[in-house]
């Protein structure tokens, strides 16, 4: 999904977030409308997911983030290879042979450099 897709908000139909702020806006806007929470349930395939308690278990069998989900859980069953999109960063970093590899220009405050370097 594109980053800056807009999505509308479960709890208040007035708010368009873009989709990288949405995670963030659905814990800050169901901290201000409780009332409007306590009717809603969250998917276990995807967060993003607020679904209406009494259509909780018709999103549970259509929704499309099951699909992902249990395509992985298959994989991981019967020891599948296949690449993932995203791999987890390797926790080793060595900072000084990134810097050689792809030198930074040095920053001079107030100095613009050109594309070319000059």
């Amino acid at each position: 999904m594109d980053p800056e897709t807009l999505l509308q908000c479960p709890y208040d139909k007035n708010h368009q977030i873009r989709a990288c702020r949405f995670p963030y806006h659905l814990v800050k806007c169901k901290k201000n409308n409780q009332k409007i929470a306590k009717q809603l349930a969250t998917c276990p395939y995807n967060a993003r997911h607020r679904i209406p308690k009494d259509e909780f278990n018709l999103h549970i069998e259509m929704c499309e983030s099951k699909i992902s989900f249990e395509m992985n859980k298959v994989a991981v069953n019967t020891g599948s290879k296949e690449k993932a999109a995203w791999k987890c960063p390797s926790p080793q970093e060595d900072w000084e042979n990134d810097a050689e590899e792809t030198p930074a220009r040095p920053f001079v405050f107030g100095a613009i450099v050109s594309e070319d370097g000059s």
